[in-house]
C-alpha cells in the first residue's frame, strides 16, 4: 500500500511516499481503508523534533483517519465490517491508505454528516468541549483563548459563550486569523506576534493557554488573584509554559494541565462522540482549509508551519 515514512526529523521534505505492506489488526483493533487522513500542527512538531516524541525510524506518522473498515482483530465485533468509522490510532500510522486503530478509539460517522466533515471535526472539536467542560465556566467570565482561529481554539471561541463565557478575547498570528475568531464570536483579537501583546490584557478568569513559553508568565499576571485558571494545553511556541509552582502560591491561581493517558481518555472516549453528535444536529460545523493528495503530506505540513490556515488540512488517498 501507498504511505508516507518520516526517515529522520527534520524539515517537510523528510516525508517521503513509499510502498509498505499493509497492516493487520491486532486484538481489539479495526483496519480501515482511509477515506481522508488529518493532519495537526503538533505533527510538524514532532517531525521536526521540536516536540519531544518517542519516534522508532522509521515510521509512518498521523493519528487520525476516517474510512471504511475492511478487517477487524481479535474481540473486534465482525458487525463493524463495511461501516465508515472515525478515529485515532493513539500516536502514529495514519499517513497511509490503510489504517489500523483501536477499535474503542474509532465512532460510527453519523448521518448527514460526510466522512470528511467528521474527520475535520472530531478531534479538535472533542479538545475544544473537554477544556471547556473543565473550565467549569459559571457565567460572567472573561476568557482568554490563544490560537483563537486554529483547529483547537477555534472551537473553543465559537463555543465559550454557549458555556457562559461573557467576554471572549482571541489571539493569533495574522489579519485574516483575526478577523476569523472574531467571525467565530470573539469580541476582541489580539496578534500575539507582538511580544507586548500580554499587555493589553484585561484581567482573565479563565485563559486556554496553547503558546506555552515565556508569554505564559505574563498571562499568568492577568489572572485573577484567587480565583482565575489556566488551562495549558498546547506549545505553539515549541516550549513549555514558563510558570513555577512560587507564581501559582504568590497569585493563588491554577494552572490545570490537559494532557496525559487520563486527559486523552476523556477527551475520545466522552466528547469525541459529543463533537460528532454536535456536527450531526449542527450545533457545530467542521471547517476544512485544503485537502490534498495523501503523496503531498510534504506540503500539508509547510502549509500549516505558514500559520495561514483557518481550517484543518486533510490527505486524501
Amino acid at each position: 500500500m501507498r504511505a508516507i515514512q518520516l526517515d529522520a526529523t527534520g524539515g517537510p521534505g523528510t516525508l517521503r511516499p513509499v510502498d509498505v505492506p499493509r497492516p493487520r489488526p491486532e486484538a481489539g483493533q479495526v483496519l480501515i481503508r482511509a477515506q481522508a487522513i488529518g493532519v495537526g500542527y503538533a505533527e510538524t512538531q514532532i517531525r521536526s523534533g521540536a516536540l519531544p516524541f518517542p519516534l522508532p525510524l522509521p515510521v509512518v506518522p498521523g493519528a487520525e483517519a476516517v474510512g471504511e473498515v475492511v478487517e477487524t482483530g481479535e474481540g473486534v465485533d465482525a458487525a463493524l465490517l463495511g461501516t465508515v468509522r472515525v478515529g485515532v490510532t493513539g500516536g502514529l500510522g495514519a499517513y497511509a491508505e490503510y489504517v489500523a486503530m483501536p477499535a474503542a478509539l474509532t465512532c460510527p460517522v453519523p448521518e448527514d454528516v460526510t466522512p470528511l466533515e467528521a474527520l475535520a471535526g472530531a478531534a479538535p472539536g472533542a479538545i475544544a468541549l473537554a477544556l471547556l467542560h473543565r473550565a467549569r465556566l459559571g457565567g460572567g467570565e472573561t476568557v482568554l483563548v490563544e490560537a483563537g482561529a486554529g483547529a483547537v481554539g477555534g472551537y473553543v471561541v465559537a463555543h465559550a459563550k454557549e458555556f457562559g463565557a461573557a467576554r471572549v478575547i482571541a489571539t493569533a498570528g495574522s489579519p485574516a486569523r483575526r478577523q476569523r475568531a472574531l467571525d467565530l464570536g470573539a469580541d476582541q483579537a489580539l496578534d500575539h506576534g507582538d511580544p507586548a501583546w500580554p499587555d493589553a490584557l484585561p484581567d482573565i478568569d479563565v485563559a486556554f493557554e496553547s503558546i506555552g513559553g515565556a508569554s505564559a508568565r505574563r498571562v499568568l499576571d492577568r489572572l485573577v488573584p484567587g480565583a482565575g485558571r489556566m488551562l495549558f494545553y498546547g506549545m505553539l511556541s515549541g516550549e513549555p509554559a514558563a510558570v513555577t509552582a512560587a507564581d501559582l502560591m504568590e497569585r493563588g491561581v491554577t494552572v490545570v494541565g490537559c494532557s496525559g493517558p487520563g486527559w486523552a481518555g476523556q477527551v475520545f472516549g466522552t466528547h469525541y462522540p459529543e463533537m460528532l453528535a454536535r456536527l450531526g444536529s449542527g450545533r457545530s460545523r467542521a471547517v476544512a482549509h485544503e485537502t490534498l493528495p495523501l503523496t503531498e503530506a510534504a506540503e500539508a505540513h509547510r502549509l500549516l508551519e505558514s500559520r495561514a490556515v483557518t481550517g484543518r488540512v486533510l490527505l486524501v488517498p
